[in-house]
């Protein structure tokens, strides 16, 4: 059945709870993902750096494919509308492809293998997904809708905690047939409810394509090109400080794992659920973060909340303790949310044209992704170097750098960031 008229208020809680189903079913796999295959890795490699290095891939391959993605659902025009048929046809092939990765687990090409695949598959629908937030929502409301869909997000990270504290250590390969349960019944959902040929950035594509002299539609080097040459660089630094949080907090998930185990003497299972209560605090916070920013300014909220987040991982370096870890997540969980729900909304409310949503939506899972890739490596590189025992506080210094970055870009623009829309 697709979708009916509806007013915005309502066709905007109805579609932001869908885009977070599809969000959470991704994600599922994702963070699982990333609590369990560095063990997997370990079991046949012994640098700290080579294993963030690989988990890391994924985040390499995105850089690679997803700004293209974005912009081929970009020119996409069907009944069904620009997005939805990517969903369709990737995420059943993404959970069937996660669904190996136990079973790859033997050998290590194997397993790099299948790692490889699954990464190419859901980086190719990753930044689609995102986009039908800007597509169905306003610029003025897009804070509190994103903030829905990270709550999906955080419920991921709950889920793989508790995936691995109940189920990992006894029946390890049978724990990642939820995660591609879950997926599989949220492209269901989608396909038989959603048609965002119908959603307001699609209605606005169409008029914008009648309106335009150009013949094609915008290109995404188009878009690079556009962003590049702007004496503004605001977009440009955005996205650097999108990579350089993206960093450390990808640092801060994929080896907490390993952390767990050999600085606090953890389990594999025990250390995986690390995560855990710094993943319900971040469902409570989200969306009132998401309204105070809305009110006293997003590039505000994002500068203070990565501060808070990199005094967190220093509390973490002296606490140094299951207990004094868990408080630290928690507290640092509260700062990240700050930043990931609202820098996403900033960098879309800069896209020039509606034409060019998916293409931006893939700018910043590019970006959140460049960090994702080199942030493990660079942080494991200087465990390698430092020991495991100073892993949080090697997160926190490549958060002041990220910290920078934001502050640069207020002393560019003295008008705040977030005033500015799409047309």
């Amino acid at each position: 059945m697709g979708t009916t008229a509806m007013t915005p208020r309502a066709g905007g809680r109805r579609i932001t709870f869908l885009v977070a189903l599809a969000v959470f079913a991704q994600e599922s796999t994702w963070t699982f993902y990333d609590a369990q295959v560095p063990p997997l890795l370990m079991a046949h490699l012994g640098s700290a750096a080579v294993v963030g290095l690989l988990m890391g891939m994924d985040n390499i391959i995105g850089v690679l494919i997803q700004p293209w993605m974005g912009n081929r659902s970009d020119r996409t025009r069907t009944a069904w509308g620009r997005r939805m048929p990517y969903l369709v046809a990737g995420m059943p092939l993404a959970a069937v492809i996660f669904l190996l990765i136990p079973f790859s687990a033997a050998s290590l090409p194997v397993l790099i293998t299948v790692m490889f695949a699954y990464a190419l598959v859901v980086n190719s629908f990753k930044p689609i997904a995102e986009a039908l937030v800007p597509d169905f929502i306003s610029p003025e409301r897009r804070s509190r809708a994103n903030a829905v869909v990270k709550i999906a997000s955080a419920l991921t990270v709950v889920l793989a905690s508790l995936l691995s504290l109940l189920i990992v250590d006894e029946h390890p390969t049978a724990a990642f047939v939820i995660p591609s349960a879950l997926m599989l019944v949220a492209v269901v959902v989608l396909a038989s409810t959603v048609r965002d040929s119908r959603s307001r950035g699609y209605q606005q594509a169409l008029a914008e394509d009648r309106d335009s002299v150009e013949a094609e539609r915008p290109r995404a080097l188009d878009a690079v090109r556009d962003i590049v040459r702007d004496t503004d660089r605001s977009r440009l630094l955005l996205m650097l400080a999108i990579a350089l949080f993206g960093g450390a907090w990808a640092a801060s998930r994929s080896l907490m794992t390993p952390y767990g185990m050999e600085a606090l003497g953890l389990s594999k299972g025990d250390a995986g659920g690390l995560t855990l209560v710094s993943g319900l605090v971040y469902i409570v916070v989200a969306y009132p973060v998401a309204m105070v920013a809305e009110r006293v300014g997003r590039l505000k909220v994002i500068a203070v909340g990565m501060a808070v987040f990199a005094v967190a991982m220093l509390a973490a370096t002296v606490l140094r303790s299951p207990i004094g870890t868990v408080i630290a997540l928690s507290v640092g969980a509260v700062g990240a949310s700050g930043f990931i729900i609202n820098a996403a909304v900033v960098l879309w409310n800069l896209a020039p044209s509606a034409r060019v949503l998916g293409t931006y939506a893939g700018f910043y899972t590019v970006s959140w992704a460049t960090g994702g890739f080199l942030g493990p490596a660079l942080v494991g590189a200087m465990v390698d170097v430092t020991g495991w025992r100073l892993m949080p506080l090697d997160v926190a210094v490549v958060t002041v750098l990220a910290i920078v970055t934001v502050i640069r870009i207020g002393l560019i623009r003295r008008s705040p960031i977030e005033q500015e829309t799409t047309p």
